[in-house]
């Protein structure tokens, strides 16, 4: 049963200092000017666990880790045999980033509870916080990795990755974290998604949607799934500058034609009412080969592809070979797509959106409905069954830069409405 709003309003006020203090905590662990890095398993991510474990031993929680090394923190129930609510996100970062792409979803689960406590509710289920391992695909060219093993949802090959500073594989890094791949090798999920009642993801916005709408938060409809090759590699021949057009095989100019064909593909299919996105974020010939004199006949990109629905994910991977194969031909070059990951799509569920704009309505905040640029964490148990909810916080900047500037006021905002959620008894 839920408090009365105001009751509950006043005390998730009094967790501002706790929430700011844990922000700016893990600020400090990941300073890296002109931004933030927290290499996930690495220092940085390891220290913002232990700085979010000891937040939630400070609240009285119970602290556990599973073979994934995702970090669950438990206030335990009214009705231990009802099935728990999970509150989660992700404690890494790109590299020289900002503090909040994650970070502030973790904090805002603790800055929740601990309102909750405050407040004297006791939740008829447990309440999970979870800090879950190396969201961000930039260390291992593989996104939401904690998620993923938690619910069995690695693909094949994935505990070989290298990581992009220490050069260990996945699994000797999860081994480091205290871990165990082995676990994961046998493909059985870590937590039963049949007996989780809900996972519920607070995240910074990552477009200028609600900044436009003037919103402090919004509920997310979906977010999207991708598609990523993180090493395309282009084939051709290296040549001299002044060999004609006509005989030349140059890498860089088909890796310049592949990208536009990309481009004019997205945005025929926006223009046909397919939202999805193209991004190619490494985009270079070799750095120790190039040469102003020198026609390339090696070029590497990354690609990541974006749409909110799994069929459009699907017909997009087959109009991407024929896209490669039809510049590869044009250009007399060879297109190697290499390595290639795939996250499902999330589809929010319908009670929990529904749920929110109920407590959001109650604390009398303006809060509308909207799509997620971004893949999440939430992403994984959407597709593994589990009833999963978002809120997404105003945010200037986007994010993965140095820039993003959420205001701790409207992180409060959606910790209240969590927090009304949770006390009205989801």
């Amino acid at each position: 049963m839920a408090l009365p709003s105001l009751g509950l309003r006043d005390a998730v006020a009094a967790q501002a200092p706790l929430v700011q203090r844990l922000l700016d905590g893990v600020a400090r662990v990941g300073a890296d000017p002109p931004g933030i890095t927290r290499e996930a398993f690495g220092p940085g991510e390891n220290a913002a666990f232990a700085l979010v474990a000891e937040a939630g031993a400070a609240l009285g929680l119970v602290a556990s880790t599973d073979a994934a090394g995702n970090l669950s923190l438990r206030w335990a129930a009214r009705e231990p045999s009802a099935k728990p609510l999970l509150i989660g996100s992700h404690l890494d970062s790109i590299v020289q980033g900002g503090n909040f792409d994650g970070a502030a979803g973790v904090i805002a689960g603790l800055g929740a509870v601990a309102a909750l406590k405050a407040a004297g509710v006791a939740p008829r289920r447990d309440v999970e916080v979870l800090a879950l391992r190396c969201e961000e695909a930039v260390w291992f060219g593989l996104g939401l990795v904690g998620s993923r093993g938690m619910l069995a949802r690695l693909p094949p090959g994935a505990l070989d990755l290298p990581h992009a500073r220490t050069g260990q594989n996945l699994a000797q890094s999860i081994a480091a974290c205290g871990g165990d791949p082995a676990r994961l090798r046998a493909g059985t999920p870590l937590r039963d998604p049949r007996e989780i009642g809900a996972y519920l993801e607070i995240h910074i916005e990552q477009a200028p949607q609600l900044i436009e709408a003037g919103a402090p938060l919004g509920i997310c409809l979906a977010t999207p799934g991708n598609l990523r090759h993180p090493r395309i590699r282009i084939l051709g021949e290296d040549a001299h500058t002044g060999l004609p057009h006509r005989f030349r095989r140059d890498a860089a100019m088909a890796g310049a034609d592949f990208a536009l064909a990309l481009e004019r593909f997205w945005l025929a299919e926006e223009d046909a009412g397919y939202p999805m996105a193209v991004t190619i974020g490494r985009f270079h010939t070799l750095p120790d080969r190039h040469s102003m004199t020198v026609v390339p006949g090696d070029f590497t990109l990354s690609l990541d592809l974006r749409a909110y629905d799994a069929g459009h994910l699907q017909a997009l991977e087959a109009q991407l070979g024929a896209i490669a194969a039809e510049v590869a031909e044009r250009r007399h070059v060879t297109i190697i797509l290499g390595e290639r990951s795939w996250a499902a799509p999330g589809i929010m569920d319908a009670g929990i959106v529904e749920g929110l704009a109920g407590a959001a309505a109650r604390l009398g905040i303006t809060i509308p409905r909207l799509n997620s640029p971004g893949s999440h964490d939430a992403n994984n148990f959407a597709a593994a069954g589990v009833p999963t909810g978002m809120l997404l916080v105003r945010n200037a900047h986007g994010s993965h830069n140095p820039r993003e500037a959420m205001e701790t006021a409207d992180l409060m905002e959606a910790i209240a409405v969590l927090a009304e959620w949770i006390a009205a008894g989801p």
